[in-house]
């Protein structure tokens, strides 16, 4: 979406709720740089209710790296977020990705996603997924 097209909607968002901040993301895909088999994304603007805008949908394990992130200058209540799409091939998210794999481990997915809750404070949550392991193993 073009950022003035975006930019329409802040004023009145920001009227209606006066304790929050409006962000736009400002997003860079370079389709050279990844490997839309793994990170596929397709371009929807000609079956968009709005064709002139630029939509894209990406799948829901898209990851992208945080770039810039700054306050405007007309607005001080919107920020800008730059974000730029990257994938397994990127060597900083495949050292990210196996340092955290090496420190949670565990035997299963479920055993993982049980120990990553414990290791960023979800205490309840993990407790509440091992209960559900122990009433299914009986």
């Amino acid at each position: 979406m073009e950022r003035e097209v975006a930019t329409l909607f802040v004023p009145q968002v920001l009227e209606r709720n006066p304790d929050r901040m409006s962000v736009i993301f400002i997003m860079t895909v370079d389709p050279s740089k990844i490997s839309t088999s793994i990170t596929p994304f397709a371009m929807i603007d000609e079956h968009s209710a709005l064709p002139q805008e630029q939509e894209i949908l990406f799948t829901i394990h898209t990851v992208f790296r945080v770039g810039e992130i700054k306050q405007t200058a007309d607005n001080s209540r919107l920020w800008e977020v730059h974000l730029t799409i990257t994938d397994e091939s990127d060597p900083q998210l495949a050292g990210l990705t196996d340092c955290i794999k090496e420190e949670i481990g565990g035997s299963t997915g479920w055993h993982r996603m049980g120990k990553l809750m414990l290791k960023v404070g979800r205490f309840d949550q993990a407790e509440a997924l091992y209960n559900e392991l122990l009433d299914n193993a009986s």
